[in-house]
C-alpha cells in the first residue's frame, strides 16, 4: 500500500434509534468492530447526552474509530482510520453497519500519508536508561460517560458500561447505570433522578424538615417518590400512623428494589399503603383535609410529571391537607431552570397566600447546578424554623442521618440575594 493509513468516511442511514441512543450498545459495537479487524484496542472514551446521542472514540494501536450518532434520525456518521496493511477497516464498517441494524451505508475512503510524496527521516529519540525492560502495551481502559445536558450546562457521570436496567415504560424510559464515583444511578427520560450516595440529602430534606415544623403528622401522602426514598425516612417516624405512596411507574419501584435497595427498603413497611396508579385522580378523588402533610416529589415538569406543575393540581392538594396541614415539593434550581422555578413559587403564593409559602435549599452534587430547591407551602399557621431543635437533634443521631440536623433544618431557609429577588420578582 502507498500510503501510511486507510481512513473511511462512514454514515449509517436508518438504525435503529433505540440502538443509537444506547452508550453501552455503541461502546460495545465499536470495541468489538476494531478487535474484529484485528486492531490493538487501547481505550476507549464515549459520552451519552440527554435526552438523546452519543459521540466516542475508540483508540487503538493502528489509529482509531470515532462516533456520533442521531437517534432522532436514526443516523449515524462514524470515521475508521487504520495504519499499516494489519488491519481492514472495511470488516470494521460490515460489523458496525449490523451492529446498528442500518438499512444502508455509504463512505468514501481515502489513502492518508501516500509515501510517493512524502521522504522518510530517521532520527533517534534520546531517553534516560532506566535499566528496566520495556513495558507491554496496557490493557485496554474503558471510559464510558452519562451526561445529561440542555444548551448551556451539562453534568457528566463516568459508568462501568454495565447498564443494570433498562425498559420503556408506558410513560417514560427507566434505567439504571453503575456509576463509579456515586454508585447506581436511576434515570428516567435521561435524568438523573437519584443515586446511592448521594440521594439522602434530597430524601432527609424533603421529609424531616415538614416533619418537625408540623409536630404532629399522623397521615403522610406521597405522590411519586417511586425509588422509595421518601417512604423511607418518613417511616423512620413512630408517630406517623401511616404513609400513603401513589407512584404512577411500576416499573420505577421495580427497578430501585433491584438496584437501589438501601433506598427502596421500606415498601414492604406495615405503615406504608402503596398504589400504582396517576397522583392527578388520586387527588382528585381524596377526600377533603385528608393529610397532615402531603409531599409531591416529581421529577422535572416533563412527560408523566407534567401534571404536577400546574395550578389546579396544588389546589386539590390544598383541599386535601387539614387545617395545619403543610404541601412539600421539590421546586427545581434557580440557576438552572430558573423559568419554572419563579412560576412555581408564584403559583403556590396564589394558593396557599403570600406569607405562607417557604422556599428552602439543599446540596446534591448530581442535580444541575448542584443547588436544589424546595418548597414549603402551610395551610394554617405552621411555620418552617418554629420546631423542636432538641427533638430533631436527638432524632438525627439516634437514626444516623448524613444530612439534615437541627443547624440543617434553620440554615436551609437562609436564602442568598439572588434567590430572594428571584422571588420577589414576577413570572
Amino acid at each position: 500500500m502507498d500510503a501510511l493509513g486507510r481512513h473511511i468516511l462512514v454514515e449509517f442511514y436508518n438504525c435503529s434509534p433505540e440502538l443509537m441512543n444506547d452508550v453501552v450498545h455503541i461502546e460495545n459495537s465499536m470495541v468489538a468492530a476494531a478487535e474484529t479487524a484485528g486492531a490493538t484496542v487501547i481505550n476507549s472514551t464515549f459520552h451519552h447526552f440527554s435526552p438523546y446521542g452519543v459521540s466516542g472514540v475508540v483508540v487503538i494501536q493502528e489509529s482509531h474509530l470515532a462516533i456520533h450518532t442521531w437517534p432522532e434520525f436514526g443516523y449515524a456518521a462514524v470515521d475508521l482510520f487504520t495504519c499499516g496493511d494489519s488491519v481492514d477497516p472495511w470488516i470494521s464498517y460490515n460489523y458496525l453497519k449490523e451492529a446498528f441494524e442500518a438499512s444502508h451505508g455509504s463512505s468514501m475512503e481515502c489513502l492518508r500519508g501516500q509515501q510517493s510524496l512524502l521522504q522518510r527521516t530517521d532520527f533517534t529519540v534520546e531517553a534516560r536508561d532506566s535499566g528496566q525492560a520495556i513495558t507491554p502495551i496496557p490493557r485496554i481502559t474503558r471510559d464510558v460517560w452519562f451526561t445529561e445536558r440542555d444548551e448551556n450546562i451539562a453534568l457528566s457521570l463516568k459508568h462501568t458500561g454495565n447498564q443494570l436496567y433498562k425498559k420503556q415504560s408506558p410513560y417514560q424510559k427507566v434505567e439504571v447505570f453503575e456509576t463509579l464515583a456515586y454508585g447506581n444511578m436511576l434515570t428516567l427520560d435521561g435524568m438523573v433522578m437519584c443515586t446511592q450516595k448521594d440521594e439522602y440529602v434530597y430524601h432527609e430534606m424533603i421529609t424531616h424538615v415538614p416533619v418537625f415544623s408540623h409536630g404532629n403528622v399522623k397521615r403522610a401522602l406521597v405522590i411519586g417518590g417511586g425509588d422509595g426514598g421518601t417512604v423511607r425516612e418518613l417511616l423512620r417516624h413512630e408517630g406517623i400512623e401511616e404513609v400513603v405512596l401513589v407512584e404512577i411507574d411500576e416499573l420505577v419501584i421495580e427497578a430501585c428494589k433491584a438496584h437501589l435497595p438501601e433506598t427502596a427498603s421500606a415498601f414492604d413497611h406495615p405503615r406504608l399503603k402503596l398504589l400504582i396508579e396517576d397522583g392527578i385522580k388520586y387527588i382528585q378523588e381524596c377526600a377533603d383535609a385528608a393529610f397532615d402533610l402531603i409531599i409531591v416529589d416529581s421529577a422535572d415538569p416533563v412527560g408523566p410529571g407534567e401534571g404536577l406543575f400546574t395550578a389546579e393540581f396544588y389546589s386539590q392538594v390544598y383541599r386535601c391537607l387539614t387545617p395545619e396541614g403543610v404541601m412539600i415539593t421539590q421546586s427545581e434550581s434557580p440557576r438552572f431552570n430558573t423559568k419554572v422555578f419563579v412560576e412555581i413559587f408564584d403559583t403556590y403564593k396564589g394558593i396557599f397566600g403570600q406569607e405562607k409559602v417557604h422556599c428552602y435549599l439543599a446540596a446534591i452534587p448530581t442535580y444541575p447546578t448542584g443547588t436544589w430547591s424546595f418548597s414549603f407551602c402551610s395551610k394554617g399557621n405552621v411555620l418552617p424554623k418554629q420546631f423542636n431543635a432538641e427533638a430533631a437533634a436527638a432524632f438525627s443521631r439516634t437514626q444516623g442521618l448524613r444530612y439534615y440536623n437541627e443547624d440543617i433544618h434553620v440554615a436551609a431557609f437562609a436564602l442568598p440575594n439572588f434567590v430572594k429577588d428571584l422571588l420577589s420578582s414576577k413570572a
